[in-house]
């Protein structure tokens, strides 16, 4: 009775803070988005306590923080953060490919190869979440070729960090016609997993966060101008 009196709430506080997050994730909920303590608990059905809890832990997780005068709000984008995470990015998934790309099997590849088909669709579909979900699933099995757990969840750490910028770097891509800077760097990228080419596929991986980062910063640009 002691032990249920105590997990309750934070099996509840769980329920909360994972449909918050998604929505974080997924763009209901975007940059800058006020996060009402009553009006959140009103929408997820809860009372006010969880979702106190469930924002203090997306303020340690890094994608909410406090304003002054509003409270708490998803985290709002800016040019110094996107270059920080992009330049950790940068060095860990280089090195990730690089690992990857000396172990992984042809099964591995192939189920590479699918993800990359899923999110040709995306794309093609303007699904800009889908193609996101897909994209990260894709160089998953190459991290995960890797052999490192430790290194494969700081990057996924890291794509819910930037899931924001990634967002809007997507979108931009979607919006520019004949941009296919969404798709070439992966098709590139299964190429030398394929042939275990350790040092294609770390250059491929950075040439490819360096685009990334590039067009998010002339989206944010354009953005703040209009």
């Amino acid at each position: 009775m002691v032990i249920s009196k105590r997990v309750v709430p934070t099996l509840l506080t769980d329920q909360v803070y994972a449909m918050i997050h998604e929505a974080i994730l997924n763009g209901d909920l975007p940059a800058g988005a006020r996060l009402r303590v009553r009006d959140l608990a009103e929408q997820v059905g809860t009372s006010v306590m969880p979702v106190r809890e469930a924002i203090r832990r997306l303020e340690e997780a890094g994608l909410a923080e406090r304003e002054p005068h509003k409270g708490a709000v998803v985290k709002s984008l800016s040019l110094e953060e996107l270059i920080h995470v992009y330049d950790v990015r940068r060095l860990l998934e280089t090195e990730a490919a690089r690992l990857g790309s000396e172990r992984i099997t042809a099964q591995d590849c192939d189920r590479m190869q699918a993800e990359y088909e899923l999110m040709r669709a995306a794309i093609a579909e303007r699904r800009v979440i889908a193609l996101l979900d897909h994209d990260e699933a894709m160089l998953s099995i190459l991290y995960e070729a890797a052999g490192n757990p430790v290194l494969v969840q700081m990057i996924r750490t890291l794509w819910q960090h930037c899931r924001a910028y990634k967002i809007v770097g997507a979108q931009g891509s979607l919006d520019t016609e004949g941009d296919d800077s969404l798709w070439r760097y992966q098709q590139d990228l299964i190429a030398a997993a394929r042939k275990n080419d350790v040092q294609a596929a770390g250059s491929v991986n950075e040439a490819s966060l360096l685009d990334a980062s590039e067009r998010i910063k002339a989206r944010l640009a354009a953005q703040s101008a209009g």
